[in-house]
């Protein structure tokens, strides 16, 4: 098991029910519940049923982001924290609004992505059972499976009416978290924009142990290259782990906070994390973009660089989750709970979280710099995912791939991006 990160607390026992029920009279009322449930009910039910019931229930009352896990989905839950698991390869998360099934984001080389999933998609079904009411453990517990065992799922595209059936062959997943703008012929990425020699080009689609040193690697050999300016871009990045965010704060920025944490009360800052300059590159100008999927350490990175000045943001506002995960371990074969228990602060003191109801006019998430504020509808976004994967994946006998089709054959312009190149090489226009 990998090195966890602080919001990642792993507490290895709690006191069972028994003992809470003797002090507790919400406990004795769940036991004697418990107890006339067994004995009384017409429909038999096993007591670990019963106990495992209860916990959800309990769990559901919170935000979407807690969760009681039975111990099976905290076994997969854990697999998915290494980075290396069987599956189809995308981040879901429950839409707040509708509660639907909804693709965070498909990875980067896994089969979900080459089926031609995108972030944004409803996922309505999954080997023909209705994804409505689902908890989110349970629809990842049932897209999981075998390596080479399919798997069938309706999804219904942002920009169509109609849902289609995309059958996915699962595989064992290996993320590859720090991507570059086009393959070179050997599968290597190059890390220069095509067509703008002097600009670096870095997506992470997911923060995980190994993101910073892929991103320090990256940066060292552009940096080797004569790169002279640097987009970072986070756009459908789901997030990943706290550490992961921090450390790539820590190449870019040479002091000063890049993260707190705070509990229930705001005013009470149970930790601040900062950068001590050892490793910081600050010799080039940067932009970061990101979207309405960029979430959790994607935000944090973002909100980072933007407060100390570091990079501009280009794009559209982010999602808006900053919140922290505490997995709290129950006693041996009870299962896992994921609480929230802290909420993300960024540098300038500000609330990376959108909270329940919260409206576009409250500060929330991270908003692109005066003037660099570029949406894209859903069709946009899709003709976006498009062009990004035949860039990605497209070879033709072994050669360099610079495809520029949206998936009609027409030539793809990506907007955002374009105002990101145009915002660092304003600034390089004034260094010279």
């Amino acid at each position: 098991m990998p090195r966890r990160n602080v919001y990642l607390l792993v507490f290895f026992s709690i006191a069972c029910l028994a003992c809470a029920a003797k002090v507790s009279p919400y406990g004795r009322v769940l036991s004697f519940a418990m107890d006339e449930i067994q004995h009384r009910s017409l429909q038999q039910i096993d007591r670990e049923e019963l106990f495992q019931g209860a916990l959800e229930g309990m769990m559901n009352r919170l935000d979407a982001y807690s969760a009681y896990m039975p111990p099976a989905v905290a076994a997969e839950f854990e697999e998915v924290m290494d980075q290396e698991f069987g599956g189809v390869g995308m981040e879901v998360l429950l839409d707040p609004d509708t509660e639907q099934l909804t693709v965070a984001s498909p990875l980067v080389g896994t089969p979900a992505y080459e089926a031609g999933i995108r972030a944004g998609d409803k996922i309505l079904r999954i080997d023909g059972q209705s994804t409505q009411g689902l908890s989110l453990e349970d629809a990842v517990k049932r897209m999981r499976g075998k390596p080479g065992d399919p798997v069938m799922l309706t999804i219904l595209h942002s920009d169509q009416t109609e849902p289609e059936d995309v059958q996915i062959v699962r595989a064992v997943i290996q993320v590859e978290t720090v991507l570059g703008d086009t393959r070179e012929p050997d599968g290597t990425w190059s890390y220069f924009l095509e067509g703008h020699d002097r600009i670096g080009y870095l997506r992470i689609n997911s923060f995980s142990e190994k993101t910073a040193d892929e991103l320090s690697s990256a940066v060292k050999w552009l940096t080797e290259q004569g790169m002279e300016a640097l987009i970072l871009d986070l756009r459908n990045n789901p997030g990943g782990l706290l550490d992961a965010a921090i450390d790539v704060c820590k190449l870019f920025v040479d002091s000063g906070a890049i993260v707190s944490i705070r509990q229930r009360d705001p005013e009470r800052i149970m930790h601040t994390f900062s950068a001590n300059g050892e490793s910081a590159s600050t010799g080039f100008p940067m932009a970061v973009l990101v979207n309405r999927y960029s979430a959790s350490a994607s935000e944090i990175v973002a909100a980072c660089l933007q407060d100390h000045g570091r990079a501009a943001v280009v794009g559209e506002r982010s999602y808006g989750k900053g919140t922290v995960q505490e997995l709290i371990n129950l006693q041996p074969g009870q299962g896992t709970l994921k609480l929230t228990t802290s909420s993300y602060w960024r540098p300038s003191d500000k609330n990376i979280h959108r909270h329940e109801g919260a409206g576009e006019d409250e500060d929330w998430g991270v908003s692109p710099d005066e003037g660099c504020e570029v949406k894209l509808d859903d069709e946009q976004m899709t003709k976006l995912a498009v062009w990004r994967r035949n860039r990605d994946l497209a070879k033709v006998n072994g050669k360099k791939n610079s495809s520029g089709d949206d998936g009609t054959g027409a030539p793809y312009f990506d907007p955002q991006l374009a105002k990101a190149i145009e915002r660092v090489q304003k600034s390089l226009e004034k260094q010279e």
